[in-house]
């Protein structure tokens, strides 16, 4: 079963987010919560750990999936943004938006569209902000469930859906 930490979104412990941080680096799956419902993410540079969320979700490969940045400066690395783009993020986010942008070449191809684009997410969340600022670059962004479920909205059923699944989750309440 996964390890549960438990955090207040107003008050992080430096230590449970660094934990968090070390089992994505170590090519960890983990639960997260963000501004709307918790969310199913990996280290967006581990092809292993993406396939894995693809498995554990039983979705299409084909489905590109989205990921949380830190901020502007950093969408501008994995996407090219225009000016008028730039306005509309900056007027937008952080929210509980996902923009779909042309992908730049760092973009990692599993998480590009046939059309070369990318989804991409700035949360109004403390938590996955600072796993994102923490591990020094963007992490997987879908939603904590099965494809074919509802998204998990309550704490208590992530341990028993999703905790043989994944390797770690950060519960916020």
């Amino acid at each position: 079963m996964a390890e549960i930490l438990s955090i207040h979104s107003d008050h992080l412990k430096r230590r449970h987010i660094q934990r968090a941080v070390d089992v994505l680096r170590e090519g960890g799956v983990i639960v997260y919560p963000t501004d709307t419902i918790y969310g199913l993410g990996c280290d967006i540079t581990n092809q292993n750990a993406i396939e894995r969320v693809q498995l554990i979700k039983g979705r299409d490969k084909k489905k590109p999936m989205s990921f949380v940045c830190a901020d502007l400066t950093h969408i501008s690395d994995y996407a090219h943004v225009s000016n008028y783009a730039h306005r509309i993020l900056k007027h937008c986010l952080p929210g509980a938006y996902t923009f779909v942008l042309p992908a730049t070449g760092q973009t990692p191809r599993v998480l590009q569209t046939e059309q070369k684009t990318v989804g991409l997410r700035i949360p109004d969340h403390p938590v996955p902000l600072a796993l994102v600022e923490t591990l020094g670059q963007p992490i997987l962004s879908t939603s904590a469930n099965f494809s074919a479920q509802e998204a998990i909205t309550e704490p208590w059923q992530l341990q028993d859906e999703l905790g043989s699944h994944v390797d770690l989750i950060i519960e916020c309440g």
